[in-house]
């Protein structure tokens, strides 16, 4: 319940007390005037001290001033008016929100107790101390029993809202992370489609320019057209240029022909196994890692011969490219090329392995699973 929850049963309390008081026919005018005034101090001293108290904890000074003011300014108004203590239950679930609960006890015991002071000038009757006595004894009870437990569901509602607060601070924390580190990966892709498309097929243009015959030249002009394209299909967050509309078998004979027809050495392209459509995931990391293996064996290998293949099994697809030339060096660092290459391979689920075979050249294998 919220604190204006609270305060309306307050008002409701403190208005029923103002009209016992007026109601009650065995007072003066005077002893009217003097109830509602002291009702109306009551109402006073919870705006001023009482209402501040709540929710700023133990700490306050104001809780306890108003609690004492409240018992000083209500038990002479019990006195007059016996039916208004009745109205006592609904205020002492105050103390409990203001003062520590031990005090709060004993402020609740005194608070009930208080009106019977008037016995020590006027002895009761038997009547009056038999209600007294069970008026007293009913209050107290709930007073000290539901009291606490309704401080106790106060303090896990704000428990409550905190911990979703903090819930949901948390979930804007983890979105934001999440958004960062999805735009991490999305530059480190885009940095990997252009390493193995847009530069390697520069590279390409370069060299083919660098001896300017009539057919390197026109095999210059090709390359950047399938560069163009490749701009292109990036993007607009396409595929692959060379995937598009052909199989995956299609593009890696054709980039295999483009590059013995670069650099004028024997290329040949191998199927092995059963044909068949694999994923478009797969397609495109088995391309990439085709062309970044060409584009190595062109910039390092000073290689004769090269054979790349293409072989289905039941569960995966290998990819192998072997070459003739200089060789791979296990102990030389990894460059961004071979890097992005083992990335692309994991991400699928698959593996890249580059060895050295005993007849010399290089052996660049990638076996990803076509479930992937």
């Amino acid at each position: 319940m919220r604190l204006s929850g609270w305060e309306s049963i307050y008002l409701v309390a403190f208005l029923t007390a103002v009209f016992f008081v007026i109601s009650d026919g065995a007072l003066g005018t005077a002893e009217r005037v003097a109830g509602v005034l002291l009702l109306g101090g009551c109402l006073v001293a919870y705006v001023r001290l009482g209402r501040r108290a709540v929710g700023v904890g133990y700490r306050s000074w104001k809780g306890r001033t108003y609690v004492v003011v409240l018992i000083a300014l209500f038990t002479p108004v019990a006195v007059l008016c016996p039916p208004v203590r009745f109205i006592i239950f609904a205020l002492c679930a105050q103390f409990y929100m203001m003062i520590p609960r031990g005090q709060a006890r004993v402020a609740v015991i005194v608070f009930n107790v208080a009106p019977a002071l008037e016995f020590l000038v006027v002895p009761p009757s038997a009547e009056e101390l038999i209600v007294f006595v069970g008026v007293t004894v009913t209050v107290l009870t709930f007073a000290l029993v539901i009291g606490p437990w309704i401080v106790d569901i106060i303090a896990q509602s704000r428990e409550r809202a905190s911990l979703i607060l903090e819930l949901e601070a948390s979930r804007a924390e983890v979105a934001g992370l999440s958004a960062e580190r999805g735009a991490l990966a999305e530059r480190e892709r885009l940095a990997g489609e252009i390493h193995d498309t847009l530069a390697q097929g520069f590279t390409s243009i370069v060299m083919l320019l660098q001896q300017p015959e009539t057919r390197r030249i026109e095999l210059a002009i090709q390359t950047a057209r399938e560069n163009l394209a490749e701009a292109r299909a990036l993007i607009a967050e396409l595929g692959p240029a060379p995937l598009s509309g052909t199989t995956l078998e299609e593009a890696l004979r054709r980039i295999t022909a483009q590059f013995a027809e670069e650099l004028s050495v024997s290329a040949v392209f191998e199927v092995r196994g059963d044909s068949r459509a694999t994923p478009t995931r797969v397609d495109v990391v088995l391309l990439r890692v085709a062309q970044e293996a060409l584009a190595n064996v062109r910039k390092h290998a000073q290689a004769a011969a090269v054979t790349v293949t293409l072989e289905y099994t039941p569960e995966a697809a290998r990819l192998t490219l072997l070459d003739n030339g200089t060789g791979y060096d296990p102990s030389a660092p990894e460059g961004y090329g071979l890097r992005g290459m083992r990335a692309r391979v994991e991400q699928v689920g698959g593996v890249l392995t580059l060895v050295r075979p005993p007849c010399g050249g290089t052996l660049v294998e990638a076996v990803v699973p076509t479930s992937a």
